[in-house]
């Protein structure tokens, strides 16, 4: 089972909460967590590309996930004196 929490930014607040099945992605429950009056979202990898399903397009919100691991990890490589 996967519990997907919209907690507010400002108060750490838990606004709302969804359930599913464990095989269910994050990115596919974004929409059922917001309330209408986000200006910026932000989320862990697992929500890289919650911009453009048609649910959520089209919303005066700033998107922002975090970058997956293995693309952190390619990029220390490449930075000299790292």
């Amino acid at each position: 089972m996967n519990a997907h929490v919209e907690i507010d930014m400002a108060t750490g607040l838990v606004h709302s909460v969804v359930g599913t099945a464990g095989n269910a992605s994050d990115v596919t429950q974004a929409h059922a967590l917001l309330h209408g009056g986000e200006m910026a979202v932000l989320g862990d990898a697992g929500y890289q590309g919650v911009a453009k399903p048609p649910e959520n397009t089209g919303k005066a919100i700033d998107w922002h996930s975090a970058m997956r691991s293995g693309l952190r990890k390619a990029l220390k490589k490449n930075r000299p004196g790292v």
